[in-house]
């Protein structure tokens, strides 16, 4: 496989729940052009990010709905690791995931574990394997 062809990332920006570029993307990844404003572009850096805007304050509410745009990163992120969180951009909050891999931000958003869930596997493990 040519090592340009697999640094990829999805290119996109709708709003709203029926829009383009939402979580999970509609329509199979394979063919992106059969959907419209929906791009697949070469990514020098290999890094790839998915922001959303709008899931706080005012515009959770309104009719307009939230922002998601899928895009290539000029740059790694400065400690190389692939993450989700709120920051702020251009003085707004956002959630904004960045990963490494071809088409990574196609998926949905990257999910943390709940300390439930690692308490529950935990005890599992410690009562079956002990």
């Amino acid at each position: 496989m040519i090592q340009g062809l697999s640094r990829r990332c999805i290119q996109c920006r709708s709003r709203g729940e029926l829009g383009s570029c939402g979580d999970p993307l509609p329509f199979n990844i394979s063919d992106p052009e059969a959907e419209h404003g929906v791009h697949i572009t070469a990514c020098p850096s290999g890094w790839c990010a998915k922001r959303i805007q709008g899931t706080t304050g005012t515009f959770r509410t309104d009719d307009y709905g939230a922002v998601t745009e899928r895009s290539c990163l000029q740059q790694p992120p400065s400690d190389y690791e692939e993450r989700c969180a709120y920051t702020m951009w251009k003085y707004k909050r956002v959630y904004v995931c960045f990963c490494n891999g071809d088409l990574c931000n196609s998926a949905p958003t990257m999910k943390m574990f709940s300390p439930v869930l690692l308490l529950s596997i935990f005890i599992f493990i410690k009562n079956y394997i002990y």
